[in-house]
């Protein structure tokens, strides 16, 4: 596993995915192209052939590639324009299905955690958290929808995918977290999300729409702090409940 360029902490089938991950984003695997074979990538990551699988599981939740009867192959198209599927009931985060992204920036942080928000977390006052920020510009430059996200120690303990962006170095240019409730999903963690919607005044207009977000699992561990704002001609608010 010398090749990958994960962090060596986290699973073995996270640093397989990310060291694929690398040669289709870079043009290594060409899109159509057939993936080596089951055996060829045990050969080369002196891995055994369950963590190959979840590798490439995990790349097909992220859209990279497609298995079919004759194997595994690079997408023929990019994911930021087919977008990820996600399980059965399960938002796309941070805002939701209707949310675009074609046009969304985001980024990763470490920033100190503010005193109304770190008991939540788990974290003692000031002490840095992991936090996500998206943002959608509008016609005009201006922002139209915005969300900032913090995320726990137990989230981050709890969900190898998001682990892997701890150190900043495995950060990529663009992260996407879109997935993140079906990591969190196929972790075991059963969610519960506690959303307050108000009004407010920001930067996204002059008065805008707001989401504050708690998830939180089946034991009430705080997962995930967000604040969304949005203006209320550019976006609609889906929900979908699961019995």
């Amino acid at each position: 596993m010398a090749e990958s360029q994960a962090p060596a902490a986290l699973p073995l089938y996270l640093r397989v995915a990310a060291a694929l991950r690398d040669d289709l984003t870079q043009g290594r695997i060409a899109p159509g192209t057939r993936l080596p074979s089951e055996r060829s990538l045990v050969h080369r990551f002196r891995v055994n052939r369950h963590t190959v699988r979840n590798a490439l599981q995990l790349l097909r939740d992220e859209r990279l590639v497609v298995t079919e009867r004759r194997g595994t192959f690079a997408a023929a198209a990019a994911p930021e324009t087919a977008g990820p599927v996600l399980a059965p009931g399960l938002l796309r985060f941070p805002c939701g299905t209707g949310s675009p992204e074609a046009s969304a920036v985001t980024r990763l942080a470490w920033e100190p955690t503010p005193t109304v928000l770190a008991e939540q977390l788990g974290l003692p006052p000031g002490e840095p958290s992991l936090v996500h920020r998206h943002h959608v510009p509008g016609a005009g430059g201006s922002p139209v929808q915005e969300a900032l996200s913090r995320f726990s120690r137990h989230a981050l303990a709890e969900v190898p995918e998001l682990a892997r962006y701890r150190r900043p170095e495995a950060w990529p240019a663009r992260p996407d977290l879109r997935l993140l409730y079906h990591w969190m999903h196929r972790a075991g963690l059963r969610l519960t999300r506690r959303e307050s919607i108000g009004v407010g005044h920001g930067p996204v207009a002059t008065t805008c729409l707001t989401v504050h977000r708690v998830v939180s699992d089946q034991h009430g561990h705080v997962l995930e702090v967000t604040d969304i704002r949005f203006a209320p001609e550019s976006a609609s608010w889906t929900y979908e409940f699961t019995g």
